[in-house]
């Protein structure tokens, strides 16, 4: 049966139920996007950064609008002019002829398809296009650099802002003529402009031109890719040692485009002639031509000048693109010589017992309690309640008390929504009774409450301070309430209406009612419906409990709440909790970023910040490349109210002062920072890795060494994890400790980390970076000798587990039905040598409440182990009688305190029991000098303690040995 040539008619009931059935859709769709749109304009309007929001919304209802009138307008005027110059009559190839019957059902629903499919093009573009709002804002915002990039002299802003959004307008103008012509081959074809009937078919004058038109559009748009590739070249990656135009781009690739270039006008031009010509031989030559010329000229001929000229001279050839890429790569990731100090340091020491004793900065402050160890030890004996826990990974800061600075292991302790159990999950009790946490938990990181045998196997445990609703320690907190943190993943419903019963719980003796400003109001009857249909949840909307005065809170991670307002931002893996001014504030470092800066290197930012406690933080930074990394902004988070708070710590940044342009009034000056919150600023962990990686290359100045990699180092593997070892294994992390460093008149507080030879495990290097207020982001960088054999970390590792005695009590230990686990292995600068100390931990076996116990410290110094469960004791085993007389010992709750007692004399030795009571008087003095924090007075009970000892010593070898038996 021969179908009918008319278009097939749809009924009244046929139409009313497609309608619906789109309506239906609409809703569906569109009514979740909009309850998500209220919710987060709620919750913007909470934090005082609605700004942001509208900014950003209306930046891509712009961009929307553009971009769907760019492609939806190009596929209207194509199919507009397909059919305005339509030819009159089409000769139909025969009662089948199905373009006849297309042609026929298009023409009768014109405005159909005539409005119809461009309206559908363009809003898939407009959806396309509003996701680039960032490009877009960074160009009509660009700030300058006031630096040039060597090989056009353009500022670098060009490059950051201006060229990604050439690059990005460029693009869509590629799409919508590609469109376009799609779309004209197709409307000329169901016109008749286009016939394929007869063997070589016809094409019309009017679809000849339009199609010519678009060609040449096509092509002259490419002319334009080949003029902007030129700049694009200095970030190129052909060489696989540097990053940046190498000679093979400067001197084939760079005249090759514009060659290409020129050719491509040529081409367009070619296309457009053809309007007015009927024959297509002319641009059919010119598309031969151009395709010719970028096989000739763009591949093979940098192919053979790379060959011929460049690998046989490469050192040479290179030198000039790798000295600009050490350049370029020092300026874009904060490496210059004003921030970056490389020092000689010889590594290798035979230091004795007094030079250790004199060490006043590092040895009393060794750190014994490794946070990525310690969430056991914790939660066990801080917990409290089942429903509070603490992070996996615990923080290290520093404090202030009683007059000494000293670094603590810091955790706030959470409402942990997921550790909730029984009826505590029951809707009421999880989301109105269960809100917050309670207090903030710190434990001096230098010492322990006593060695482990000392207290019937209750030692080795930390020295906790603790301060919440019930408890004041020595760290004061005004307002230990936390409703913002990392374990909270639910949401909350807080406040009642005044005289009302408090319901959140407390403590057991009692409950409280939230006051603080944090929370989106959920008073009004429309905004209940609405967190009700967000959340699926209908107790929203019909629980008597909620009132006038209860607020919702949701959004309460620290870290997603900094990143929520400040999209621009890349916040760091870990924030961490610090008390400022009585407040609990959770301080989240923020990184701005760029993709391309001009032969800089390009870091795979999340593997290259990848390490062996990456995992303990429960995710790792997005593995994007990039060539700029500044940390530009310090946030802080309110554990109380969830105020956050953006500083400007960067201002010299051209792309935070970009953002600041963009969002006004988002983000406080520098100056605005308090002196109490900058003490507590640590310099981030992530922007560290990143730097440590770079420096094992870029501390390398000579490009013929560069070019050689001679003198590179490697970040090395971290040892104390079993079987990690190689260069491709997890990296060792790096270590918050409060030290000293050469010619540094007293300790500070730094991010540190070793370093190691190029593939292989001895020390090449030693790294810190200060985060002290006078010295924030000095980078010191300690050198030893190219040929020295100081061992490095996976060597002293195996020293360790290779020394007889170490190995026995360890297997001893093992015997008692405990597990061994190894702490960080911490690697010191001291007395002109490299001090390792690592604590051991053990932990009983297969028992859910065990937790890690310090039991035993590792100490090595120039290829000597000791061993003890005292640090001090283990400090004398390597350096003598006396070295450790400065560390810190065990002590139940107290401050720090000497570390051994006067040696027995037995009595028979009359100058000997003078010289031990001198050393007892002399590790008073000390004790009350460290207490005070007055290092003139610490300096002369160590010269005191110093010369009682040589007395002891003296008098112990003088006097007569003891008679056999005796």
């Amino acid at each position: 049966m021969r179908p009918p040539a008319g278009a097939p008619s749809l009924s009244r009931r046929t139409r009313i139920l497609l309608i619906a059935a789109a309506v239906l859709v609409v809703v569906l769709l569109g009514g979740s996007r909009l309850v998500d749109f209220y919710v987060d304009w709620l919750w913007f309007g909470e934090t005082g950064f609605r700004g942001v929001f509208g900014t950003v919304l209306v930046t891509r209802i712009i961009q929307f609008v553009v971009g769907g009138l760019l492609l939806g307008g190009t596929v209207w005027l194509t199919m507009w002019l397909a059919y305005r110059f339509r030819p009159v009559f089409v000769p139909v190839a025969g009662p089948e002829d199905p373009i006849a019957r297309y042609r026929t059902v298009v023409i009768s629903r014109l405005k159909i398809f005539g409005i119809g499919i461009p309206v559908l093009v363009g809003i898939i573009g407009g959806l396309a296009a509003q996701g680039d709002w960032q490009t877009v804002q960074m160009f009509l915002n660009a700030t300058p650099f006031g630096q040039t990039d060597a090989e056009f002299g353009n500022d670098i802003s060009f490059y950051a802002f201006t060229l990604p959004f050439l690059r990005l307008l460029l693009d869509w103008l590629f799409v919508a003529v590609a469109v376009g012509f799609v779309v004209s081959l197709i409307a000329h074809y169901v016109f008749g402009g286009i016939r394929l009937s007869g063997r070589s078919g016809q094409v019309s004058a009017a679809a000849r031109a339009q199609l010519a038109i678009l060609a040449g559009l096509f092509v002259l748009l490419k002319a334009v890719a080949y003029y902007l590739d030129r700049y694009e070249l200095l970030y190129s990656d052909r060489n696989q040692n540097f990053y940046g135009a190498t000679y093979t781009d400067l001197n084939a690739v760079m005249p090759a485009k514009l060659i290409l270039l020129v050719i491509s006008v040529i081409c367009a031009a070619a296309f457009f002639a053809a309007v007015f010509r009927r024959n297509l031989q002319l641009p059919a030559i010119a598309v031969v031509l151009l395709v010719l010329s970028s096989v000739l000229v763009g591949a093979a001929w940098p192919a053979v000048l790379q060959q011929f000229v460049v690998a046989p001279n490469a050192n040479e050839r290179e030198a000039p693109s790798i000295e600009r890429n050490i350049a370029a790569t020092r300026a874009a990731f904060g490496l210059t010589d004003d921030k970056v100090s490389i020092e000689q340091y010889s590594g290798t020491s035979t230091a004795t017992s007094a030079e250790i004793r004199g060490d006043t900065q590092t040895i009393p402050n060794i750190r014994l309690l490794d946070p990525g160890k310690l969430n056991k030890t914790f939660t066990q004996l801080q917990q409290r309640r089942n429903f509070y826990g603490f992070p996996e990974k615990l923080d290290i800061d520093r404090y202030t008390v009683n007059g000494q600075q000293q670094d603590y292991v810091v955790a706030a302790r959470e409402l942990d929504s997921g550790a909730l159990v029984g009826n505590q999950q029951d809707w009421i009790n999880r989301h109105l009774v269960y809100t917050h946490g309670n207090g903030f938990v710190a434990a001096p990181a230098n010492q322990v409450n006593a060695a482990l045998e000392d207290t019937g196997g209750q030692g080795g445990l930390p020295n906790f301070t603790v301060s919440d609703t019930t408890t004041e320690g020595a760290i004061p907190v005004s307002q230990p309430r936390i409703y913002y943190g990392e374990l909270i993943t639910d949401y909350s419903i807080v406040g009642a209406e005044q005289g009302e019963a408090p319901r959140e719980y407390d403590t057991d003796a009692q409950q409280f009612t939230y006051s603080g400003s944090g929370g989106v109001p959920l008073g009004n009857l429309f905004n209940r419906g609405i967190f009700s249909l967000y959340y699926g949840e209908r107790n929203i909307l019909f629980n008597s409990s909620i009132n006038d005065s209860s607020r919702i809170m949701y959004n309460r991670d620290p870290r997603d709440r900094v990143e929520k307002v400040a999209p621009w931002l890349t916040p760091d893996n870990d924030p961490y909790p610090a008390v400022v001014d009585g407040r609990i504030q959770w301080i989240v470092d923020g990184y701005t970023t760029l993709q391309h800066y001009p032969y800089a290197e390009q870091v795979p930012l999340g593997d290259t910040t990848q390490d062996s406690q990456v995992g303990l933080q429960g995710q790792r930074l997005p593995n994007e490349n990039i060539s700029y990394l500044r940390n530009s902004v310090k946030a802080t988070v309110d554990a109380y109210d969830g105020t956050v708070t953006l500083y400007a710590f960067d201002e010299s940044d051209p792309v935070l002062r970009t953002w600041m342009k963009t969002f006004p009034g988002t983000v406080k000056p520098a100056s605005d920072i308090s002196d109490s919150l900058r003490a507590h600023f640590r310099y981030p962990e992530d922007q560290f890795k990143v730097q440590r990686e770079l420096l094992t290359r870029y501390h390398v100045s000579n490009p013929g060494e560069f070019f050689s990699t001679v003198s590179f180092w490697d970040v090395p593997s971290d040892p104390t994890v079993q079987g990690n070892t190689g260069a491709s294994q997890d990296a060792q992390p790096p270590y918050y400790l409060q030290t000293g460093l050469p010619n540094q008149p007293q300790a500070s507080f730094q991010l540190t980390s070793a370093l190691v030879s190029l593939r292989r495990q001895f020390m090449a290097a030693y790294m810190s970076a200060s985060s002290d207020p006078t010295t924030y982001g000095k980078i010191t960088v300690l050198q030893l000798p190219a040929d020295t054999q100081t061992l490095g970390p996976q060597q002293v590792q195996a020293q360790f587990l290779g020394s007889p005695e170490v190995s026995s009590e360890l297997n001893l230990l093992r015997q008692n039905q405990t597990t061994i686990d190894y702490g960080n292995l911490l690697t010191l600068p001291v007395a002109g040598g490299l001090l390792y100390v690592e604590p051991v931990y053990i932990e009983r076996a297969g028992q859910d409440s065990s937790y890690p116990q310090l039991a035993r410290v590792l100490v090595s110094f120039g290829g000597r182990v000791g061993y003890d469960a005292s640090l001090a004791n283990a400090l004398d085993q390597v350096f003598g009688p006396g070295a450790g007389a400065t560390a810190t010992n065990p002590t139940q709750g107290g401050a720090p305190t000497p570390s051994t007692t006067a040696p027995a004399t037995g009595g028979a030795n009359p100058a000997a029991t003078q010289a031990a009571n001198e050393i007892n008087q002399a590790f008073a003095q000390l004790k009350a000098a460290q207490q005070s924090g007055d290092f003139a007075a610490q300096g002369q009970a160590l010269a005191a303690l110093d010369a009682a000892v040589q007395r002891f010593q003296q008098a112990q070898s003088a006097a007569p040995a003891p008679a056999p038996g005796g």
